[in-house]
């Protein structure tokens, strides 16, 4: 494809914005088209913080992109002054009986040489005296690790394409019966569509991505630190995985308190669901931080967030063709763990727009299969 190509990029959450992003700084003529204001509420990528770290079970893959993405995220946060990443460490609780993708991390990690130690349950109550950890059998602690700021990472690459002469329109694009995209009536023109609506794909490509892409939600809840007492912050304590328990959670960073989630997807409807969180997986989850983190109990809840995640059945990314129409390129799939990756993800779907190379298999829409959580590289 020859440069200065028009390309329009549809959805500015952190795939849109990041894909739209490279494809500007590559040369290409780009417009970025969302039908709220970019870092909206109703978006996957909206939120404080997301995880960041390279904890993937077996999977070589995406070990190596995150990596990447912590230098890239870096490297942003140094071009722009922005506070976009915050090196607290993450730490992944093994649950005695059940640590095949902890076992197969460790592994990992070894033969790729990122750092890690692996803590016994005495090592973590030194180390990290918040946690109480009486039912785990050991931890791996990444301190090459820790969280991106989600609602400024998506705004700073936003201004960041726009600085590089990138357009930004606001509209709904919807498809037709052939899939086509259409705005206002009309077919989308352009030699490249870029589809990054997240979980909005699935209902835009019914034949398409619907098969292979459930949208669920998952309930956020932030609790208050101890009046006096820093040792919840970032710094003092790490992001934690802690699957035993199908939960996760970030420090208290910037003054939001400690998120929790204990991840039982629910049902959404993407567009006419209200975005408030389920009272009974609030009792949930304010029982399971009083129960890990005893130095939190009487606190109260002071915020949350009602976030929705598009899964596939393997979990991997989605990055290929639309099989009718060939200008169409779709970029998604998050399944959890995407905005990490956002900036090798964008660069790497950028490449594959402008026709540098092809997408990896892992990627392709054909011959998606459930895997088990010991084979899922985001644990599920």
């Amino acid at each position: 494809m020859r440069t200065g190509s028009d390309i329009i990029v549809v959805g500015a959450g952190i795939a849109g914005v990041m894909t739209a992003l490279h494809l500007q700084r590559r040369g290409e003529q780009v417009t970025l088209i969302d039908r709220w204001e970019p870092g909206h509420s109703r978006a996957a990528s909206t939120d404080y913080n997301r995880v960041i770290r390279s904890i993937h079970g077996r999977d070589d893959f995406y070990t190596l992109w995150a990596r990447d993405s912590w230098n890239r995220w870096l490297e942003l946060q140094a071009e722009t002054g922005q506070q976009l990443i915050y090196q607290c460490g993450a730490l992944i609780l093994a649950t005695e009986g059940h640590c095949h993708w902890e076992d197969d991390t460790a592994d990992t990690f070894d033969r790729m040489g990122v750092p890690y130690y692996k803590f016994s349950p005495s090592d973590i109550t030194a180390r990290f005296p918040q946690f109480k950890v009486d039912d785990i059998a050991y931890g791996l602690f990444e301190p090459e690790a820790g969280m991106v700021m989600a609602h400024r990472g998506v705004r700073t690459a936003l201004d960041l394409f726009l600085a590089a002469g990138g357009t930004l329109k606001r509209g709904r694009v919807t498809t037709d019966g052939e899939e086509r995209p259409m705005l206002d009536g009309h077919p989308l023109e352009a030699d490249v569509i870029v589809i990054a609506t997240g979980p909005w794909m699935a209902d835009m490509f019914p034949r398409t991505i619907k098969p292979i892409g459930t949208v669920v939600g998952v309930n956020v809840f932030y609790t208050s630190t101890p009046d006096g007492d820093d040792s919840f912050d970032q710094g003092p304590m790490p992001c934690w995985i802690d699957h035993g328990q199908g939960s996760f959670g970030l420090p208290s960073t910037e003054g939001s308190g400690v998120k929790a989630a204990v991840v039982i997807p629910s049902h959404i409807d993407i567009d006419d669901s209200e975005r408030l969180v389920d009272q009974a997986m609030l009792s949930r989850t304010r029982s399971y931080i009083q129960r890990r983190f005893p130095g939190l109990v009487g606190e109260r809840v002071v915020d949350s967030k009602f976030n929705q995640i598009i899964l596939t059945p393997d979990t991997h990314f989605i990055v290929d063709w639309h099989p009718q129409h060939e200008n169409v390129l779709f970029a998604g799939g998050c399944s959890g763990h995407l905005y990490k990756h956002g900036p090798v993800f964008g660069d790497f779907v950028a490449g594959v727009a402008v026709g540098d190379y092809g997408t990896a298999d892992r990627f392709k829409i054909a011959g998606r299969r459930k895997l088990t959580p010991q084979e899922s590289p985001s644990g599920r």
